[in-house]
């Protein structure tokens, strides 16, 4: 009769669980990476004449994460989220594009994850 040492199950099945949660956070981060690079492309009341800086959006994995980014015009970022002070001494109106982004990326993401792990 084969003698089954429990532990060694017990080890066995915690690491193929944790193979697969890792294999689904990394599903999840990539894919709510890309719905939001998307949106930000598409967001924003503001002119874009050139269209260069919304084509500017990217993903990039930076080790186990997943970083967006504006390639292009990445000063431009802060500028247009919060205003800015002009040369004749007013502001600029500012145009919140990132902020509402990240926060459906909070609420997608956790909302992915739930789903992937139940």
């Amino acid at each position: 009769m084969a003698e089954i040492n429990l532990a060694q199950e017990i080890v066995q099945h915690l690491r193929q669980y944790s193979s697969d949660v890792e294999r689904d956070l990394e599903s999840a981060k990539k894919q709510v990476g890309q719905k939001a690079v998307k949106e930000l492309r598409n967001a924003g009341s503001f002119e874009n004449r050139t269209g260069r800086y919304r084509k500017g959006w990217r993903l990039q994995k930076v080790g186990n994460n997943y970083v967006i980014f504006n390639a292009t015009d990445a000063s431009l970022t802060h500028l247009l989220e919060f205003g800015h002070a002009l040369r004749n001494g007013g502001r600029s109106k500012a145009f919140p594009h990132i902020k509402p982004v990240e926060q459906m990326v909070i609420n997608e993401f956790e909302a992915v994850v739930r789903k992937e792990l139940s």
